[in-house]
């Protein structure tokens, strides 16, 4: 492959990277309109499920999200408020609090998923095991990339 064809995959590639970031963004804010959420409080929802049902910690949350503890502390507050998680006293240690998911508000969450996600499996059903793996691995990579441009960002970086 020559410099120039690359390059020009490469300028693809970031323009179709940045439609299909702004189109979840834009479904993230209806999904979040829907439930009556903040779409950063919808994904952080979505992080809490990914973490298998488990209790974390508010520090945790901070973690997940690249929030600091103060604001993670906030979005905490506005989704027990929405009812879609409670605080709780950690059983091992009285003195730590954990955030626990509502499981009937989760099974609400879940369901809207599902059906936002049907056919999703479909798009893919023209790829093999190599393709599925690639994509995967893509997928990976850049939510690794995003984390640490969050994190750049929040200390004062300009994200360039």
């Amino acid at each position: 492959m020559t410099d120039t064809a690359r390059e020009r995959l490469l300028d693809e590639l970031s323009a179709v990277s940045r439609r299909y970031l702004a189109s979840y963004a834009l479904l993230t804010q209806a999904a979040a309109d829907r439930l009556g959420l903040h779409p950063t409080d919808l994904q952080c929802l979505n992080l809490l499920v990914l973490e298998d049902g488990r209790p974390v910690t508010t520090g945790r949350i901070a973690e997940l999200t690249g929030l600091t503890t103060g604001a993670a502390t906030r979005l905490v507050d506005r989704l027990e408020k929405a009812g879609y998680v409670v605080r709780e006293r950690d059983a091992a240690d009285r003195r730590r609090v954990l955030v626990a998911t509502v499981p009937e508000k989760i099974t609400h969450f879940r369901r809207m998923w599902e059906r936002l996600g049907d056919g999703w499996v479909a798009l893919f059903d023209d790829l093999d095991e190599a393709q599925l793996t690639l994509l995967i691995g893509h997928l990976r990579r850049t939510a690794e990339f995003g984390t640490v441009q969050v994190a750049r960002l929040r200390a004062g970086g300009d994200g360039a």
